[in-house]
């Protein structure tokens, strides 16, 4: 019978037998994968239990004092759900396979025309944002709940809805089904593939490849800024970076960037380079290259990153340009450690920097943001008892709490795209910064996450470091701080709380649009993003936006221009490493991977 079937069947046939043997191999792989796979602590996995004890205690409270508020949430679900579920039918029985008249809010997981187009699909669509929906609005409505815990219980109750959207199976996928047909199976085939692949590659956890891997080199296509690296301890490389201009300002820059991730995010590719930016108008720019750490750092703490870090970077570039002042740069944890320098210096009387900018920066966490979901102890004692079992904070970890903070964006579209489309991840450079992760010093990251993020003690009664109280009010040098509108991390209203309650005299806040990376990664020759200013610091974060004017671009050249105006006259070019020993070109070593103190104390 088989021996009927010629031409372009037979080629089918032959195709799907390909398939089916390869779905056998594959199989065999993605069991032996799962088999290696971390077994993750139960507390790092989902909130605390005394979350749900809550929202369970708060809705029978509700139920006993105010029933008729729960009926009413039921009966106009049933009654949205059933007339939906009725006029289906109606038009069903009529012959008319149109789809039904949609008023649900547009969304860019249902963009793909067959979820408009198709009466089926159209159908699943719709009822699925009317669940959302409900399920929204019933725990936006529980009453008993204290402010924190109504966040944490919305938060985590829509992720469930965003893991449950019917984009995410196949079976109610139009666009992934459209592509298995079209393909002959190999779409789901080549999702395979790459599903298997990921989980080989990361110890039978699934995390999603978001670019091609191979795409990148740092130091080769991106991180290609050319300079030098002038200076090496256990904590950081120091890189000068060589000057394109003939004259430079005569106060140098350093850039202090989070050791949460790589600093190349500051230099991917020259059009989106803010390190080749800086130095193109004629500012001798340093940047800290932080070491990531194994297991053998697992003691150090914030006072290692700024006595041997910040302190130290700050008294190399002032011997490396005999300059007595220096400008700084800190972004994100960075931006606060800095300030945490800052208010060290001024106990004790030290004044050996000009001005500070601070790229999306936190110093007062009052008010946490979206972040504060994973920062409650049912959190922070699963990490404290995961490093101190493992010695570090799994780059793993951080990873995976960033990507659930945009979990549509970082998690879901690209693992229907990879995995049910069967597409390559593609070749974007900020994607592959995104899975280039670091892990965290044990202590430090205790410290950080207990002393700052909790307790708030920098921006209340002072916190301990070197044997000084620091205390905000201390940071007095002349500042600028650029906070982005749409940030998941760093919410812009709690930024400007901490530089509001900074000493400085001379302060100047720029809210960009966008978040917390492409906000900052936003080069004027995009023309993408604008940005916001305003001088007043008298009133709340929505006084200071509801005065502010509002400009067309990248906030950059207004950066520059202020900067300048900072950093003295013009002098003649510094070439970097000039008179003293250098440790290799730009990007140096300590961006490629993690590294052990011994190898560090060897190669310093």
């Amino acid at each position: 019978m088989t021996t009927a079937h010629s031409g372009e069947g037979a080629e089918v046939t032959e195709k799907m037998a390909e398939n089916i043997a390869k779905l056998e191999t594959l199989s065999a792989r993605l069991i032996a994968a799962l088999s290696t796979k971390r077994q993750v602590p139960a507390s790092l996995q989902a909130p605390g239990s005394d979350l749900y004890v809550k929202a369970m205690g708060a809705w029978m409270s509700e139920a006993m004092s105010n029933p008729a508020k729960l009926f009413e949430h039921q009966i106009a679900y049933w009654g949205k759900a059933l007339t939906h579920y009725v006029e289906a039918q109606h038009k069903m029985v009529r012959g008319d396979f149109t789809p039904l008249e949609d008023t649900t809010k547009p969304d860019r997981r249902f963009s793909n025309e067959l979820w408009s187009r198709h009466p089926f699909f159209n159908y699943i669509k719709q009822q699925y944002l009317m669940n959302s929906e409900a399920i929204a609005r019933a725990v936006d409505d529980l009453e008993g709940l204290e402010p924190a815990d109504r966040r944490r219980l919305r938060y985590f109750s829509q992720q469930i809805t965003n893991m449950m959207s019917p984009t995410n199976f196949l079976g109610t996928n139009p666009e992934a089904l459209h592509r298995a047909l079209e393909t002959e199976g190999q779409s789901l085939v080549d999702g395979l593939e790459n599903l298997v692949r990921d989980l080989e590659r990361n110890d039978g956890e699934l995390i999603v490849t978001l670019a091609d891997k191979e795409a990148f080199e740092v130091g080769g296509n991106i991180a290609t800024t050319p300079g030098k690296v002038v200076f090496r301890n256990r904590m950081f490389e120091l890189i000068q970076y060589a000057p394109s201009t003939e004259k430079v300002h005569k106060t140098p820059l350093v850039i202090f960037p989070p050791w949460i991730n790589k600093f190349y995010i500051l230099d991917l590719k020259d059009k989106n380079s803010l390190v080749k930016y800086i130095v193109d108008q004629g500012f001798t720019l340093f940047m800290v290259s932080w070491v990531d750490p194994d297991t053998s750092y697992s003691d150090v703490t914030l006072d290692d990153y700024i006595d041997e870090g910040f302190l130290t970077a700050i008294s190399q570039v002032q011997e490396i340009t005999g300059e007595e002042q220096i400008n700084t740069v800190g972004y994100c944890i960075a931006g606060t450690t800095l300030s945490l320098a800052l208010s060290l210096l001024e106990k004790r009387g030290e004044r050996p920097v000009k001005s500070a900018t601070f790229f999306t920066t936190l110093t007062d966490f009052s008010d946490r943001g979206e972040v504060g979901v994973f920062l409650e102890d049912d959190f922070v004692n699963g990490i404290e008892r995961e490093v101190e079992r493992q010695g570090v904070l799994d780059s793993f970890y951080m990873t995976r709490t960033f990507s659930f903070l945009r979990s549509n964006d970082l998690i879901y579209t690209p693992a229907v795209k990879s995995y049910m489309m069967g597409e390559a991840p593609p070749a974007f450079d900020l994607l592959y910064w995104n899975g280039d992760g670091t892990n965290l010093p044990a202590r430090m990251a205790i410290q950080y996450l207990r002393g700052l993020c909790q307790e708030d003690r920098f921006a209340r009664d002072g916190i301990e470091i070197l044997g000084e109280r620091l205390q905000i009010g201390d940071v007095k040098v002349p500042l600028m701080a650029i906070a982005c509108e749409a940030d998941h991390i760093a919410a812009w209203r709690s930024s400007f709380r901490g530089i509001q309650k900074m000493g400085s005299r001379s302060k100047t806040f720029v809210l960009s649009e966008s978040g917390h990376v492409a906000g900052i990664v936003n080069p004027p020759s995009k023309k993408k993003y604008g940005h916001y200013v305003n001088g007043d610091w008298k009133g709340t974060p929505e006084d200071w936006q509801q005065a502010a004017e509002f400009h067309e671009g990248s906030w950059w050249g207004r950066w520059s221009e202020w900067l300048a105006k900072r950093s003295g006259r013009m002098i003649a070019a510094r070439a970097p490493g000039e008179g003293r020993e250098t440790f290799g070109d730009a990007p140096g070593t300590y961006v490629k991977g993690p590294v052990s103190s011994e190898t560090a104390r060897i190669s310093t």
